[in-house]
This record gives structure tokens, C-alpha cells and sequence, in this order.
């Protein structure tokens, strides 16, 4: 069971069976959205494999989309004050768009 401590001193309490707890390796995500939700497709792929399987998808309110970009933005900067920055290679634009993320269309 994982405690989270709100800043209004909320404690929420969340379970995590084994199998969550092991998590899934992803290095794509294809993001799409529709006027009333983000969907977060969490893909795998193998190098030299034309071929890859969606291991995880998240459904969000555009409200929710939102504050994970906030949190993740905030996390990301104190990674970066603890371990130093997190240099991006440098790609061809056209392998630059999907290398973690698309954004398009309906959902």
C-alpha cells in the first residue's frame, strides 16, 4: 500500500498488487485526444522490429492531462537539480516527432 501525503494534509491511501508493481517498459507513447479525453498509448519497441504492441493505455480528462504535464514538468526539474540535465540526442526531425510522442487527431 502506497501512503501519499496532499499538501492540505490529506493522506490518501492507494494499493499496488505485484503485478502494477513490476510496471512496463515503454519508449513510445502515441498521444491522441478527443474533445472530452487524452489517450496515452504506451508502446515497446524492439530495435529491427517493424512490428510493436501497446503495453499501456491511460485515459485521462484534459483537466487530469494537464496536471500530469505540470507534475511531470516539476519532477523532471528536480531530477535535474539533483543528477544534472537530461540531454535529448539530437535526431532528424521527422524521427524527432515520433521518437516519444504524437500528437494527433480524435481520439
Amino acid at each position: 500500500m502506497i501512503e501519499h501525503k496532499f499538501p492540505e494534509s490529506r493522506e490518501l491511501d492507494i494499493e499496488l498488487n505485484d503485478e502494477i508493481a513490476e510496471g512496463e517498459y515503454s519508449n513510445l507513447v502515441i498521444i491522441s485526444h478527443s474533445t472530452s479525453e487524452f489517450v496515452l498509448d504506451f508502446v515497446r519497441m524492439m530495435p529491427g522490429v517493424s512490428k510493436a504492441r501497446i503495453k499501456s493505455r491511460i485515459v485521462l480528462a484534459p483537466e487530469h492531462a494537464k496536471r500530469l504535464l505540470l507534475s511531470l514538468q516539476e519532477n523532471i526539474e528536480r531530477y535535474e537539480a539533483v543528477v544534472g540535465t537530461i540531454n535529448l540526442p539530437k535526431m532528424p526531425s521527422e524521427e524527432t516527432s515520433m521518437a516519444m510522442s504524437f500528437i494527433g487527431g480524435e481520439a
